[in-house]
C-alpha cells in the first residue's frame, strides 16, 4: 500500500491559479496599451476620478473570472500537471508585474 499512488483531483485549484496568472498578465498588457495609445487610455477610463486604472482593473478581473470559470468547468474532475501549471502561472504573474513598470512601457 505504501507504493500505491493516490490520484488527486487538483483541477479546480490549478484552474484558479492559472486564471489568476492570466488576469495578472492582461493587467500588464492593458497598462502598456493605455500608456502607449491615448485612445486606449480614454477607453479604459470607466471612472473619471480614477482614470484608466478603473477600466484596466475591472477588465483584468473579468478576464480572470471568465477564465477561471472556463478552466474550472473543464478541469473540475481531473488531475492536471500541477507543477507545470504552477510554473506557467509564475511566468504570467512575473510578466504582468514587469509590464506595469514605467521603465518597460516607456520603451514602447
Amino acid at each position: 500500500m505504501a507504493n500505491q499512488q493516490i490520484e488527486e483531483n487538483n483541477g479546480l485549484i490549478a484552474a484558479a491559479m492559472l486564471a489568476a496568472g492570466i488576469g495578472c498578465f492582461f493587467l500588464g498588457v492593458m497598462t502598456d496599451l493605455s500608456e502607449a495609445i491615448k485612445a486606449v487610455e480614454n477607453l479604459f477610463s470607466f471612472s473619471k476620478p480614477v482614470g484608466a486604472l478603473s477600466g484596466k482593473t475591472i477588465i483584468a478581473y473579468v478576464i480572470w473570472f471568465v477564465t477561471w470559470g472556463i478552466l474550472a468547468s473543464k478541469w473540475k474532475d481531473q488531475s492536471v500537471n500541477f507543477g507545470k501549471i504552477y510554473k506557467i502561472t509564475l511566468v504570467l504573474v512575473a510578466l504582468g508585474f514587469l509590464l506595469t513598470f514605467p521603465e518597460f512601457f516607456d520603451l514602447l
